[in-house]
């Protein structure tokens, strides 16, 4: 399983495919698809049956997963790319565009 730079609560954009520009929390992570649900990005129609839970059945919009690899963090309204560093005896994720701690 590889090692990845985001979080879930991280708040991302999308800077690739159909959803790019877009921004939210990432909601889940599958760390091993390398995939995440964000938060009101990348919305797909699922025809549902109807339950007990949903008695009328019908069609939702729910997010569907998008690959780590089209997300950047964003950080004080800026997208920036993630490093680690050793602060004391922590490793910690910071900025590379603005060099802070995030």
């Amino acid at each position: 399983m590889n090692k990845l730079k985001l979080k879930s609560g991280d708040t991302v954009k999308v800077i690739a495919g159909e959803q790019k520009g877009k921004e939210g929390k990432i909601r889940e992570i599958f760390r091993n698809k390398n995939r995440a649900v964000v938060d009101g990005v990348n919305l797909v129609s699922k025809h549902t049956k109807p339950s007990a839970q949903s008695p009328q059945g019908g069609i939702v919009k729910k997010e569907a997963s998008l690959h780590i690899s089209n997300l950047m963090l964003v950080v004080k309204g800026q997208a920036t790319r993630v490093g680690y560093k050793i602060e004391g005896d922590k490793k910690v994720r910071y900025s590379k565009k603005s060099g802070e701690v995030i």
